[in-house]
């Protein structure tokens, strides 16, 4: 299989171009370096090339920029004259297959998962509740649990809170303290992501992997670009997205041992809003799924300004680097010259801390693995231009791009079954139908047949609402037919973090 091609050696010109191994595309890499030193360059190259020998891609679009991956580019005089020092005979403009994604429904299809698939460790995590707070929603979930309730959206966490609310006095007594105060924190932090939109990622269709693993007729991967320029603003929600989705790749893909290349590429960019502010455990297990999802074929790289970003223990499992200039004007900018020096297997012919501020825009210092995994001494390099657009797209193009495929059908409309928010109603409903039915009738046959009615609509519905036994017996179907039983699905960080999906 051919190599993917990042660019030429400047420090060795007899050694030729700069290649990375396909094969060796699971070990997972870092692409670092300060703003305007070509790092989107470098990763709109290296998605192509994972997509032109059929491997799927999904990426954040943080400035934008990254949809010009869906568009043909543009030969300018810049690019013309890097071809011809590259040599690059077969290099033509062209776009790359793209499926666009938005949490927030407007540049691109839904990305949904329910409430129960992204646990109550990370949810506590998007609402920044402390570690209280984080413990009434453990209890929230396991109560659902034990209550047959299904939560997948906001909706349903609100209806199951308030029923904790109502209840406080008995669940802590069977489940542990609730404070009426951390109730009321964790309200307003949901009414604070309302605001934000972030109800919107929430429910289903949920995401299915197979969806962002797809390739196309002629044998190309798909890049999925998710919109992430809004979503940025909101790091919680934005890393712990990213890390959810990570994380359902490793809970849910069998092993595969090494391939000839990967089953997918997942490209972190901002990475260090990954680690800001994250517990020791969250980083443990972020470390832990790194290191292990290789052997599922999938291939995590890192973007961000500095090395450092990325902590020692995971950075040290980054085979594949790619490091962009970094200006030494402060003195945490001199600290992350000597830590991304010092990652570097060492080259005679270079000075590596030097030649770090020295790096023009479009340059870069390598090293990828060769055979036995052993990584190549660095390389000051050229890297080769991508064939696709550098630059944003238009509405209009990106619209075009959106129709174009058949993954809308699935997601663009918003499913509402029944869950933990309609069942609650309608036992709410229930005890209201029997405490306003009257004591008394002028008459002993209207009574009995007010009676009646109130108990058949309680029973089988009114047009307005579902009867108990409509509800029930959807929610037995639904529970036989997938096999959960009492235990709803807590999904992807389920084996991440102490459970177990079912």
């Amino acid at each position: 299989m051919d190599p993917i091609l990042l660019g030429k050696s400047v420090t060795t010109p007899e050694s030729g171009n700069v290649y990375l191994e396909p094969k060796l595309g699971n070990r997972h890499g870092l692409i670092a370096g300060a703003t305007g030193t070509g790092k989107t360059v470098t990763l709109m190259t290296l998605v192509e090339g994972f997509s032109k020998i059929g491997v799927p891609v999904f990426i954040a679009d943080v400035k934008g920029d990254v949809a010009g991956l869906s568009q043909a580019g543009t030969a300018n005089a810049k690019i013309q004259e890097r071809v011809a020092l590259l040599n690059l005979t077969s290099y033509s403009p062209k776009a790359s297959p793209v499926t666009f994604w938005d949490l927030y429904c407007k540049l691109g299809h839904p990305v949904r998962a329910t409430v129960s698939e992204i646990g109550p460790t990370l949810l506590a995590r998007i609402l920044e509740l402390n570690d209280t707070q984080a413990g009434v929603l453990d209890i929230l979930f396991k109560l659902a649990d034990d209550r047959g309730l299904l939560l997948l959206d906001l909706a349903d966490l609100r209806a199951v809170l308030n029923l904790i609310a109502e209840q406080r006095k008995d669940i802590s007594t069977q489940y542990g303290l609730v404070s009426t105060q951390s109730i009321g924190a964790i309200q307003r932090s949901l009414l604070r992501l309302e605001s934000d939109g972030g109800e919107a990622f929430f429910g289903e269709p949920a995401l299915e992997l197979s969806d962002i693993m797809r390739t196309t007729a002629d044998g190309r991967g798909v890049v999925n670009i998710l919109a992430a320029d809004q979503l940025v603003l909101k790091p919680r929600l934005y890393s712990s997205f990213l890390l959810w989705l990570m994380s359902e790749l490793f809970e849910t893909l069998p092993e595969v041992g090494d391939l000839d290349k990967p089953k997918l590429v997942f490209i972190f960019d901002e990475a260090h809003l990954l680690f800001d502010d994250a517990p020791p455990a969250l980083q443990d297990r972020v470390e832990q799924v790194v290191r292990l999802i290789r052997s599922k074929g999938v291939g995590i790289y890192f973007c961000s300004q500095y090395p450092d970003d990325v902590p020692d223990v995971i950075l040290g499992q980054l085979g594949n680097r790619v490091q962009h200039a970094l200006r030494a004007f402060t003195p945490r900018d001199q600290k992350a010259v000597e830590t991304a020096a010092d990652t570097f297997v060492p080259n005679p012919a270079l000075d590596v801390a030097a030649t770090i501020s020295q790096l023009g825009t479009g340059e870069a210092l390598v090293s990828v693995l060769k055979d036995g995994g052993i990584p190549t001494p660095v390389e000051r390099t050229l890297i080769a231009p991508p064939e696709c657009r550098l630059g944003p797209v238009t509405a209009a193009e990106r619209q075009q791009t959106r129709d174009s495929g058949s993954i809308g059908a699935k997601y663009d409309q918003l499913l509402n079954r029944e869950s933990a928010a309609e069942k609650l109603a309608v036992r709410a409903d229930t005890r209201t139908g029997a405490t306003d039915a009257p004591v008394a009738a002028p008459k002993k046959e209207a009574a009995e047949e007010k009676d009646g009615g109130v108990i058949s609509d309680i029973l089988w519905g009114n047009g307005r609402r579902q009867g108990v036994v409509e509800s029930m017996a959807k929610q037995t179907a639904r529970t036989v037919g997938s096999q959960i039983g009492r235990q709803i699905l807590r999904g992807v960080l389920g084996g991440i973090f102490g459970g177990s999906r079912r």
